[in-house]
């Protein structure tokens, strides 16, 4: 289907991850232009790139977008190379591997997932509307224009002992969000911004995770499809919304794309002994 993605520039955080990359990809498949950041390493970035029909569709970018130097320069390349960033893909983000309850939870990682998840995103957001305002030659098609904010089931049920990446995605996909919709379209008429929320995708980042049975089970337990995500589960829904032509009237919207996921299992058998 064409999402009349084509030529538009989309910028994707956190673009070398599972979710990051397969959104990149799709994009490229759907004839956008693409800048794709990456924090550490490209990963398969490199690969994307190589490839004869996308060479002058991809742009690789790095930076630190916790840091507002990092950030300007992201934005300062991605206009240089490719022109005015229509679509902005906030994806990027970490997930504590170590449970840690608020009351044994350190200051430097709540701050850390804090900085992240949450300022890094106020940074990155910031300086696509101040592009939008302040437009180059090659300016954004306002009529265009659309956030995607990747959110979490854990910013609507909440995750004990992760307390630190509840609080980011919930701020992000519903706080975020929904006073950014107002805001946008004082510079973008017709901008729009919109959350996708994912339960458990089958990434690097969850890997270690889901190779714990039990972890799998209480995952799964409470979700009517009885599957984790692919990352293409999730990137389809970021093209959708991301598409004025399909999705023109959507803002303000969080997409859970977690297989009718209802809850967690907040016990364990012996809990109740």
């Amino acid at each position: 289907m064409d999402l009349g993605l084509k030529d538009v520039h989309a910028l994707v955080t956190g673009a070398s991850g599972g979710i990051g990359y397969a959104i990149t990809k799709l994009f490229l498949e759907q004839g956008a232009l693409v800048t794709a950041h990456y924090n550490t390493q490209p990963r398969g970035l490199k690969d994307l790139q190589s490839m004869a029909e996308w060479q002058e569709k991809l742009s690789i970018v790095k930076g630190d977008l916790a840091k507002e130097a990092d950030v300007e320069l992201v934005f300062k390349n991605a206009r240089t190379q490719l022109g005015d960033v229509t679509v902005l893909i906030v994806n990027h983000g970490i997930w504590p591997e170590n449970d840690a309850p608020l009351v044994d939870m350190t200051l430097e990682q709540w701050q850390n997932t804090i900085g992240v998840n949450l300022t890094a995103p106020f940074l990155i957001t910031r300086a696509f509307l101040r592009q939008l305002r302040e437009p180059s030659s090659n300016p954004a098609n306002l009529d265009k224009v659309a956030v995607i904010l990747i959110g979490s089931t854990a910013g609507k049920f909440g995750e004990a002992g992760h307390i630190d990446y509840a609080c980011s995605k919930s701020a992000l996909q519903i706080g975020f969000c929904l006073t950014l919709k107002n805001e946008i379209v004082k510079i973008a008429p017709r901008g729009r911004v919109n959350a996708v929320a994912p339960g458990w995708v089958s990434t690097p980042m969850a890997a270690n995770a889901m190779q714990n049975p039990e972890i799998k089970y209480r995952a799964l337990a409470t979700t009517p499809l009885r599957k984790i995500a692919t990352p293409e589960d999730v990137a389809t829904q970021v093209a959708v919304l991301s598409s004025a032509k399909v999705s023109g009237h959507v803002t303000g919207m969080c997409v859970m794309v977690e297989g009718g996921m209802e809850g967690r299992l907040l016990n364990k058998m012996e809990d109740l002994a």
